[in-house]
């Protein structure tokens, strides 16, 4: 360890009081995911005021590229961070390091291969995710020149997990700060004041996401942080690949079965509706998953304490620090089922002033959300067995919903109820997806025993 303060950081993870130290990590952490969720938020904003209803089922179109973009930063990113945690709580600082090094390469290795398909393939690709001949251009600029911005949110993500996972949370927030602040900047002047429409906003996402990037590998470079960039552990180690993507594979399955729902969704969506269908899916979408990055961002805060203390043999405060998180995130899922529910005209008019739309986005709403309130409780139980490890687990519970469920369900229930079966596809899912979880949540717990208290530990 590089100093007392780094110690300190790592003997609080074991040692200080839990629900001060869960608000600590998953404050920072809410607010950075909040702050990165401007970009998109921001965009579409941006997008549908300035540019219209066909940019915004444009930009719809694209979100299967995004999740396929974050499925790949995922994979690394959120497996270096758990691996990393149990690692530091084990005090194995070298392998914590090495995880490090290996993470960033694959990272960058991985990138380059998807984008390259991308690139070649694109105007095909997003046909097959559903562009009509009105929204493809759109969706072509976006992708086009979001490409370059992708592999630096990969590598900024992966670093930025990382950065949280080994005793920064805060460190980790200000890296968001830097790059959401400077977007909302500049997407007024690229789209409005340079005229550049939709690739105005992908221009701006990418300055962005590089400043943030720089940001992080400046924390990296530095003396005295807890990991560090050093000689040695960029060299590919096969047990520590395997180590990060097994853990990591979870919540990237998760982002590939996201793809593969966005596909299904819009077809659907043009199948039984039109453009505005798609649109308002986009409109649904940037709300529900404005709430899911609060959710994230619990789970990333819960991460580093299961993790470390699972290392560490703490099995009580793990427990803990699991029900501490899942309160909070039922809270946030189900004040969001009340907006929604509620507020979903308001919600459509910050995006578009076509009532038409409007009418479309609520009925998506009210339908679509149902069992929204539930959706915390599964979250945070995929991340808690990503965090102690069990990677076949979270990847099961991370299939549940979205793969095992919705997907037969978005394929099902259109054929008997048209454009209301796409949006009753996820309540339905969520409240099946809810029972399994359960059952396997519970079971896990049962199966680990607390230890008996050691003094000075709460």
């Amino acid at each position: 360890m590089n100093n007392s303060g780094d110690q300190e950081k790592l003997r609080r993870l074991a040692t200080g009081g839990l629900a001060r130290l869960l608000w600590d990590y998953s404050l920072p952490a809410v607010v950075g995911m909040l702050v990165m969720s401007l970009y998109n938020v921001v965009d579409r904003i941006f997008i549908g005021q300035g540019v219209g209803t066909e940019a915004i089922a444009g930009l719809a179109i694209t979100f299967p590229v995004m999740n396929l973009s974050a499925a790949i930063g995922v994979l690394i990113g959120a497996g270096a961070a758990a691996r990393v945690s149990i690692l530091l709580g084990a005090g194995d600082h070298r392998g914590a390091e090495q995880v490090l090094g290996n993470s960033l390469v694959i990272t960058i290795l991985n990138a380059v291969v998807y984008l390259s398909v991308f690139a070649i393939f694109i105007d095909d690709i997003l046909r097959a995710f559903g562009a009509s001949d009105a929204s493809l251009p759109y969706a072509r600029d976006l992708v086009l020149y979001i490409l370059p911005g992708m592999l630096v949110m990969n590598v900024m993500f992966n670093l930025n997990n990382v950065m949280r996972s080994s005793g920064y949370p805060t460190r980790a927030m200000l890296t968001m700060f830097i790059g959401a602040g400077l977007n909302v900047v500049l997407d007024p002047i690229f789209i409005f004041v340079f005229g550049w429409g939709i690739k105005g906003a992908a221009i701006a996402t990418d300055i962005s996401m590089t400043c943030s990037l720089l940001f992080v590998l400046a924390h990296f470079a530095r003396r005295g942080t807890t990991l560090r960039f050093t000689h040695g552990i960029y060299r590919l180690r096969w047990r520590v690949i395997v180590g990060i993507i097994a853990i990591g594979a979870a919540p990237a399955l998760v982002n590939l079965a996201g793809s593969a729902i966005n596909v299904i969704v819009n077809n659907a969506l043009y199948r039984y509706g039109s453009d505005n269908a798609v649109a308002a899916a986009g409109i649904f979408t940037t709300f529900t998953s404005l709430l899911c990055m609060v959710v994230v961002g619990i789970c990333q805060g819960m991460q580093p304490i299961v993790g470390y203390n699972y290392g560490a043999g703490h099995i009580h405060r793990l427990k803990r620090v699991y029900w501490l998180a899942v309160s909070w995130a039922t809270c946030i899922t189900a004040a969001g089922f009340v907006v929604g529910m509620f507020g979903s005209r308001l919600i459509a008019r910050a995006f578009t002033t076509d009532a038409q739309l409007i009418e479309v986005v609520h009925n998506a709403f009210t339908n679509a959300m149902l069992a929204f309130a539930v959706v915390g409780f599964q979250i945070i139980s995929t991340t808690f067995f990503q965090s102690i490890g069990k990677a076949g687990r979270s990847i099961f519970l991370s299939l549940t919903r979205q793969a095992l469920f919705l997907i037969p369900l978005l394929l099902l229930l259109p054929n008997i109820w048209g454009l209301e079966g796409v949006w009753r596809a996820f309540p339905i899912s969520d409240a099946l997806a809810t029972v399994v979880t359960a059952i396997l949540i519970f079971r896990q717990l049962s199966c680990m025993p607390d230890e008996s208290l050691e003094p000075g530990v709460q």
